[in-house]
């Protein structure tokens, strides 16, 4: 594989193409809450076929498309700022989008596994100058004929299934032009706004997982593995050895079974797995279809280490299950009112978690593979940066219902956790 790092071509703002409103746009505790995570990157890579060689990904057709998505997404076209209160915000300026061009000798082949990692960031993800900046796409050219289309926006405006929105409709700008199929975003934060006074449920903090703690420790070398979990054995997974369960619930249960087992935990020790949920459905009344921000409270279950290794797998997805089935309006307005109360951190988490702990990302169900900008789908879009010890990310894959386990665990247990998981399939 070649060393050489992309040549930038051309950078540029892309602004929206019609008159957007001008204003500070109030973010709720929950935008507050993830604003330290900065943004998020991700990458999407596209094969090129014969017939599309010559216009593939035409630059000038993808900002005309970007300026016409941004009219109704124009937060992303805005800054990061704080109001009079010192309270962040974004300002909705219509500064635009970053976008970059790059040229590379590097191939989509060069990238087989997909794993995250630093380089993947740092080839394909646009350097993002000031902080501020919301919205940042880099299109690459590869040697093959593809194109790896990096992304990075920022946490504090929107979730992952408020990005994914964005994507399809940028996407589908470009596809169809005037013609495209648009469901406009809802802008309305007020809707997560916290009670007068504020006041947390002494319930809510029995599922509710207020607070990551990451720690250094060098003695335990990471390893970052994806894991395919095929059609058949996520069906054999859900049916036949949890009873059912949705997907998150039974893969989730596996993994972390699996790794309460590779671990070799202390017998009593609790052992916990947290993940986020989404909250559009729970809070009354439910949020708009098209909800764009933050909508996601983080949840757990736990168990004594003993039981989560050794139970069968349908009872340990039943916690899981069990915690989500907890999520109603009033723990919803309790995590708000908690975050609205507390010390809020400006500074990103950094290390890797306990070993009793796992924390579960998911975008299963979530439209990844419709950023159809007319030149087909991607080949495989992944996150581009490496994740912290103890973090798992579920991500379907784009071509036969499979889904993709992105695990960053200890690099000595790696091996065995991968002999665990596929014989329990």
């Amino acid at each position: 594989m070649s060393s050489s790092e992309p040549q930038v071509v051309e950078s540029s703002f892309v602004a929206p193409s019609e008159a957007t409103p001008r204003k500070g746009l109030w973010l709720s505790p929950l935008d507050l809450d993830l604003a330290n995570r900065g943004h998020t990157p991700t990458v999407y890579f596209y094969r090129c076929n014969d017939d599309a060689a010559a216009y593939f990904f035409d630059v000038a057709k993808l900002k005309e498309a970007m300026a016409m998505a941004l009219v109704a997404f124009y937060p992303l076209a805005g800054r990061l700022d704080v109001d009079y209160d010192g309270r962040i915000e974004i300002s909705c300026n219509g500064e635009g989008a970053l976008f970059v061009v790059a040229r590379s000798d590097r191939t989509v082949d060069d990238f087989n596994d997909f794993n995250p990692s630093p380089e993947l960031r740092r080839l394909f993800v646009p350097h993002v100058e000031p902080l501020s900046i919301i919205l940042a796409v880099q299109v690459t050219f590869l040697k093959c004929g593809g194109v790896a289309l990096g992304t990075a926006l920022h946490h504090a405006a929107t979730d992952a299934m408020s990005a994914f929105h964005f994507f399809q409709t940028w996407s589908a700008f470009s596809r169809d032009g005037n013609s495209a199929a648009v469901e406009l975003p809802c802008h309305d934060r007020t809707l997560l706004r916290p009670r007068s006074p504020p006041v947390v449920h002494p319930d809510a903090l029995s599922v509710f997982y207020p607070k990551v703690i990451l720690s250094e420790s060098p003695d335990r070398p990471m390893a970052s593995r994806v894991f395919t979990i095929s059609k058949d054995q996520v069906a054999f997974l859900k049916r036949g050895l949890c009873g059912g369960a949705s997907t998150f619930c039974a893969v989730s249960a596996l993994v972390w079974q699996c790794t309460c087992v590779i671990r070799q935990l202390p017998p009593d020790a609790e052992t916990r797995i947290s993940f986020w949920a989404h909250v559009r459905r729970s809070v009354r009344p439910p949020l708009p279809d098209r909800f764009f921000g933050n909508a996601l409270v983080a949840l757990f279950a736990a168990g004594a280490a003993r039981d989560i290794a050794s139970e069968a797998l349908e009872s340990v997805a039943g916690r899981i299950r069990g915690a989500i089935g907890r999520m109603d309006d009033e723990l919803v307005r309790s995590v708000i009112d908690y975050y609205e109360l507390a010390e809020m951190d400006s500074q990103p988490p950094k290390g890797i978690l306990p070993e009793t702990e796992l924390r579960m990302v998911s975008w299963l169900g979530m439209p990844v593979y419709d950023a159809d900008f007319g030149w087909g789908k991607p080949c495989v879009m992944s996150r581009a940066e490496s994740i912290p010890g103890g973090y798992v990310y579920l991500m379907n894959d784009g071509n036969n219902d499979a889904i993709r386990v992105l695990m960053c665990m200890e690099a000595a247990c790696i091996k065995e956790f991968e002999r665990l998981l596929y014989a329990k399939l």
